[in-house]
C-alpha cells in the first residue's frame, strides 16, 4: 500500500478508482482527474488495484509518485468484482463527496468543479453529471435540463442507477451504506437507489458532459459479464429495496418500472424463441416469485405495450403467449393500430378483436404511454377532466332551471 501524506485538511472529494486489468484506458482514466478544474488541492484519490496482471498497478503506483494530488494505491488479490475495491476505498476515503470513478472512464474537465458547487448549493447528498457514451451506448432521456431538485418519481434519473455519480461522503458513512458484494452484477443499481431513497435529493447536471463512458474495444467489461441466474437476484435485491423503503401506491409502482423493464424483462426478449426450453422454463420459475410479489396493473400501465404483454403472460405463467409474443417483435413485425372509442389498442399476438374472449386482458393491449409503430408515433388518449360532485351539482341545478323556464306555460281560459 502506498501512502497519500498525512494531513488535517479534508478534501472536496475522494476520487475512487478500483481497477481491474485497465490498461491502456487507465491512462486517460489518471489524466482526466489530474486535470479537473477544481484544482489538486481539492481532491484526493484512492485507488485499489484488484489483482491485475497487466501492469495496472505499476501504472497507479508511478502515477502517485508524480501527481500534486494526495493519492494512496492498494494492492489486492483479485476480489471477483467491482464492489470489494469499491468499498475498501470508500472506507479509506477522507472526502466530503466521494465519486467512483472506473478505471476505464475519464472526466470533462470541469466535472468535479460543476458538481461539488452543485452538491454544495442545492444541499443535495447525490449529484449527477451528464454521462455520455464512448464506443458505446449511454442513457439520454435524463439529461434534458438541471435541476437543483431532481423529482425520483416523475423524472427519469431512475433510470440511472451506475454508481458513477457525487455521493455525499457523510450520508454514506452515517447509513453505513456499502455494495453488496455477494451481488456479481447490479450492485451499483442497489447502491444508488438507496442512496436516492434515503437521502437529502437529488440533483443534476446536464449543461455540461462530466462523464465519458467508454466501451473497450477487447469487451473485456463486467457489466457485459454474468448468465442470467445474476441477473434475477441482480432483479430481487433491488425490488426488495424499492419495497421495503416505499410503502405500496403510485411512488412504488414508478420505481418498480426500472428492474422490471431494465432487469428482469431483458431476460425476456426475442432472443427467448432461440433459447431451449429447459433454460425457458428456468428462467420463468425465476420470476414467478418476483412477479407474485411485487408486479401489479398499475405498473403495466407506466410501460409500453409489448413490455407489459410480456409481463402479463409471465405473471400468468402463460410461456406458450410470451413466446407467441417474442417471436413477433424478433420478426420485427408491426401490430395493427386499432381505434375504440377513446381507447387506442395495439393488436400484438391473441388480441382479439371487440365483442371476442380475449386471452390476455383486453387493457394489457392499451396504449397508455407515447409508442412508435411503423415510425408513427402514437399518443396515448388524453382523459377527460373529471368534474367535482359540487360542480355537477350546480350544473344539474342549472339545466333544471332553464329547461322550467323553456317548458310552454298553460293558456289561461
Amino acid at each position: 500500500m502506498a501512502d497519500m501524506p498525512r494531513t488535517n485538511h479534508e478534501p472536496d472529494v475522494s476520487v475512487i478508482i478500483g481497477a481491474y486489468n485497465a490498461m491502456p484506458y487507465l491512462v486517460r482514466c489518471l489524466e482526466s482527474v489530474e486535470a479537473q478544474t477544481i484544482g489538486a488541492g481539492r481532491l484526493e484519490i484512492v485507488a485499489v488495484d484488484d489483482g491485475s496482471t497487466d501492469g495496472t498497478g505499476a501504472c497507479l503506483e508511478e502515477f502517485a509518485a508524480r501527481t500534486a494530488i494526495p493519492m494512496r494505491v492498494v494492492r489486492q488479490p483479485n476480489s471477483g468484482g467491482p464492489s470489494g475495491p469499491r468499498n475498501l476505498g470508500l472506507k479509506l476515503a477522507r472526502g466530503r463527496y466521494v465519486f467512483f470513478l472506473d478505471a476505464d472512464d475519464y472526466f470533462g474537465e470541469e466535472a468535479l468543479e460543476r458538481m461539488v458547487a452543485m452538491g454544495d448549493r442545492a444541499g443535495t447528498d447525490v449529484v449527477l453529471g451528464k454521462i455520455v457514451g464512448v464506443n458505446r451506448g449511454a442513457a439520454k432521456s435524463m439529461w434534458k435540463e438541471t435541476l437543483d431538485h431532481a423529482d425520483l418519481y416523475e423524472s427519469n434519473i431512475k433510470f440511472t442507477l451506475s454508481a458513477q455519480k457525487l455521493f455525499r461522503r457523510d450520508l454514506l458513512v452515517r447509513l453505513g451504506m456499502r455494495f453488496d458484494e455477494r451481488l456479481k452484477t447490479g450492485e451499483d443499481a442497489l447502491f444508488t437507489m438507496e442512496a436516492y431513497l434515503r437521502g437529502n435529493g437529488v440533483s443534476v447536471v446536464a449543461d455540461y458532459t462530466c462523464y465519458y463512458l467508454v466501451g473497450r474495444e477487447d469487451g473485456n467489461q463486467l457489466t457485459k459479464k454474468g448468465d442470467h441466474r445474476r441477473r434475477f437476484d441482480s432483479a430481487r435485491a433491488l425490488m426488495e429495496l424499492i419495497a421495503g423503503l416505499v410503502p405500496p401506491g403510485p411512488r412504488r409502482d414508478s420505481l418498480m418500472v426500472r428492474p422490471f423493464v431494465i432487469t428482469l424483462l431483458p431476460q425476456f426478449g426475442p432472443g427467448l424463441v432461440n433459447q431451449s426450453d429447459a433454460v425457458r422454463r428456468e428462467k420463468a420459475a425465476l420470476a414467478a416469485p418476483l412477479m407474485d410479489a411485487y408486479w401489479t396493473p398499475e405498473v403495466g400501465r407506466r410501460l409500453k405495450v409489448h413490455e407489459r404483454l410480456r409481463l402479463t403472460a409471465l405473471a400468468r405463467g402463460r410461456l406458450d403467449l410470451l413466446l407467441d409474443i417474442t417471436a413477433f417483435l424478433r420478426d420485427k413485425k408491426e401490430p395493427e393500430v386499432v381505434r375504440e372509442g377513446d381507447r387506442i389498442l395495439l393488436a400484438y399476438p391473441h388480441f382479439a378483436k371487440a365483442g371476442k374472449r380475449s386471452v390476455l386482458p383486453r387493457r394489457a393491449y392499451e396504449v397508455t404511454v407515447t409508442e412508435r409503430v411503423g415510425g408513427r408515433r402514437i399518443e396515448p388518449p388524453q382523459p377527460k377532466p373529471r368534474v367535482s360532485l359540487a360542480r355537477r351539482v350546480v350544473r344539474k341545478a342549472r339545466r333544471t332551471v332553464l329547461g322550467a323556464r323553456r317548458a310552454p306555460r298553460a293558456h289561461r281560459v
